[in-house]
């Protein structure tokens, strides 16, 4: 898994380890109707999602996945404090309500994450409460004092208020983060899964699920320590829900007054006289599909004697290495693929840098707003190109919602269109020179 070339082999043997875990369990069970009942069922959801989802749609997918590892957490430590006689040790009545706890947590957080980035309108609008942190550290030693009451009082009921309470911190934690920063809350509710299953693992003494829990519980927060530094985010706050969304003050039509727009034609010469071309992927051309085109247009400009590389944004897109897949997808060699730390010493020295569908990862704004939903967010400096196209379908904001001065620059040029057509006309017009 610490490779392109290999995370598919990384992947398969994932899944055979999971299909593995699942035959073994079953040698265990005495009654395999409702067994067979859930395997079909889940058989059938899971290869529906899998031939349905886009790859645009993948962040959403992974935010379910998260939270469903939770709610079986808890589902499974439910089940078991049930079937639990009076007077069980207080490590496994303390395990079963973290269990529960984080579990919980993990899946209302999970299912308001996917609200946003589904664009559900009743989970993606904040909630605005007085003293909002304040409520949640009332929750939070609310939870601690019911989880004494259960293992110290051994009374077994007090997991089902653990449960709605829980419920209502996994909703208020999540929901005021603004849409900017839902992928660091992805990789962090990741983690919580991870968390959530350890903590069964001890409800019902498996080794197995200890290790593997913990396993996904650190790289969860490894991953999410990455992605904070990416988008110049505190660990702290997004461990206790105060990445609250930002607002601007920036009015779109000063912002884009004096925007000039071009045609493909006229990218094809300004590309075919570049020495060096950097391609600034975003979610735009995850959308359009365009990764292919992409290819093929930098194969000819590669042919002509010019050099193409990829910059690649750490969050750009909705979770991390969307744009590493993507490529990867098109048979785009992974040397070609810098980071960003990497090209922004030399886009000083870039003749033409290509922005497809890229937004919030290109805007200045974040080093010179600090009110701006991506202030310190470091970005990939396009801005310092030569000549800079950007590709778009219209003046829409990103993710973050605000408007990117960029596009108005004195070096830049829109082309107006969908990203997988704009890049087939530009790869036409480049063959007929």
């Amino acid at each position: 898994m610490t490779h392109p070339r290999t995370a598919v082999q990384g992947n398969l043997l994932g899944g055979c380890g999971m299909l593995l875990a699942i035959l073994v369990t079953l040698t265990n069970v005495q009654s395999y109707g409702l067994i067979i009942v859930g395997l079909a069922i889940g058989t059938l959801v899971g290869a529906i999602l899998a031939a349905r989802i886009q790859m645009t749609q993948m962040p959403q997918l992974v935010a379910l996945f998260n939270g469903f590892g939770g709610l079986a957490s808890t589902l499974v430590a439910g089940a078991e404090l049930f079937h639990m006689d009076a007077g069980a040790s207080s490590d496994v009545l303390l395990a079963t309500a973290l269990s529960g706890i984080i579990g919980t947590v993990t899946f209302w957080g999970s299912i308001v994450a996917f609200g946003k980035l589904q664009g559900i309108s009743w989970l993606d609008k904040p909630l605005r409460i007085p003293g909002q942190q304040i409520v949640n550290g009332v929750l939070a030693a609310v939870l601690v004092g019911l989880t004494l009451w259960m293992v110290i009082g051994g009374q077994y009921w007090v997991f089902i208020p653990i449960i709605l309470v829980s419920t209502a911190l996994g909703y208020l934690l999540v929901n005021p983060i603004g849409g900017a920063d839902m992928p660091v809350v992805i990789a962090l509710l990741n983690s919580y899964s991870g968390l959530a299953a350890a903590a069964t693992g001890f409800v019902i003494d498996k080794p197995v699920l200890i290790i593997t829990g913990s396993l996904v519980g650190a790289s969860g927060v490894i991953l999410t320590q990455i992605m904070c530094k990416a988008m110049n985010r505190s660990l702290t706050n997004v461990l206790f829900g105060v990445m609250d969304a930002s607002s601007s003050t920036m009015d779109a039509d000063e912002v884009y007054a004096t925007v000039r727009s071009t045609s493909a034609d006229d990218v094809a010469m300004i590309l075919d006289v570049a020495q060096r071309v950097v391609v600034v992927p975003g979610y735009g051309m995850a959308v359009a599909q365009a990764q292919h085109a992409v290819r093929d247009m930098a194969n000819l400009l590669e042919a002509k004697g010019i050099t193409v590389e990829y910059a690649i944004h750490p969050v750009a897109g909705r979770m991390p290495g969307h744009m590493n897949v993507l490529l990867a997808e098109a048979d785009v060699s992974y040397d070609k693929l810098i980071e960003m730390d990497q090209i922004n010493p030399t886009m000083g020295t870039v003749d033409v840098a290509i922005v497809i569908g890229a937004n919030d990862v290109v805007n200045p704004v974040a080093k010179t707003d600090p009110n701006s939903p991506i202030a310190g967010m470091p970005i990939i400096d396009v801005d310092k190109a030569r000549t800079v196209i950007v590709i778009k379908r219209s003046l829409s904001p990103g993710f973050a919602g605000i408007p990117n001065p960029l596009f108005a620059a004195e070096n830049t040029l829109m082309l107006y269109a969908d990203g997988k057509k704009a890049v087939l006309e530009i790869a036409a017009a480049l063959k007929d020179l």
